[in-house]
């Protein structure tokens, strides 16, 4: 695992960016707000990545809003976009039950762990 040295904090959510075998895995702690999507949707930027692979693994995010499932959409869009994929990667318990009443889980590939996640 490579780790690009990006780490992030703002009230309340933390984002560390990492690389593994070409893809790139944010880890975050914390809460996705509207105070804090802006972060999130910073690291999400895709630039002049072809055919960008992203993991988020949500482990450490004890809460998620609407904020949250409009940057996951948005994300998703423009990854797929550029034949790219994302995924997401063992979810809590109420941050997977906010993603399968929304449908997220349909949409986004959900894994329960992190090693799934970064299954090819």
């Amino acid at each position: 695992m490579t780790d690009t040295g990006q780490a992030e904090q703002a009230g309340g959510l933390s984002v560390v960016t990492t690389a593994t075998d070409g893809i790139r895995v944010l880890t975050l702690a914390g809460e996705i707000d509207h105070h804090t999507g802006d972060q999130l949707r910073h690291a999400l930027e895709v630039t002049g990545t072809a055919r960008p692979r992203i993991v988020i693994d949500m482990l450490r995010v004890t809460f998620m809003d609407s904020s949250g499932i409009n940057i996951l959409v948005n994300a998703h869009q423009t990854v797929t976009e550029a034949d790219g994929w994302l995924r997401l990667a063992a979810p809590t318990d109420s941050v997977l039950r906010v993603l399968q009443l929304v449908g997220i889980d349909d949409v986004i590939q959900c894994r329960p762990t992190l090693r799934e996640a970064l299954a090819l």
